[in-house]
């Protein structure tokens, strides 16, 4: 499964169809984000069918991004059934990640 990127609009609908959501919230310009962008594509492909994997850019869907009172990016958020789990900021491993997802699937 590809990444979904995610609106306001279709947001609440493609989690509560997933059973287990990853959202990265992210912006073009920055730095840290384009850093972990490749961690995120090949979490996309190792839990295809398993994951909804997400993006968000916070500048073109800053309601969302308050929402989930996304304060600096990249920020991954985590959710089961339409609901935030666990949370990371910043640029991680992949093994960050996998870490949390394993757990919960």
């Amino acid at each position: 499964m590809a990444i979904k990127h995610l609106t306001t609009a279709g947001f609440d609908a493609e989690v509560a169809a997933a059973p287990l959501a990853m959202v990265d919230f992210w912006a073009s310009w920055c730095g840290p984000c384009k850093m972990l962008s490749p961690v995120i594509d090949s979490l996309a492909g190792q839990y295809a069918g398993k994951v909804l994997v997400g993006k968000v850019n916070v500048d073109e869907e800053p309601e969302l991004a308050r929402r989930f009172g996304v304060m600096s990016i990249p920020t991954v958020v985590f959710l089961k059934d339409g609901e935030e789990f666990d949370r990371k900021v910043g640029v991680m491993p992949a093994e960050a990640f996998t870490a949390v997802l394993d757990s919960h699937l």
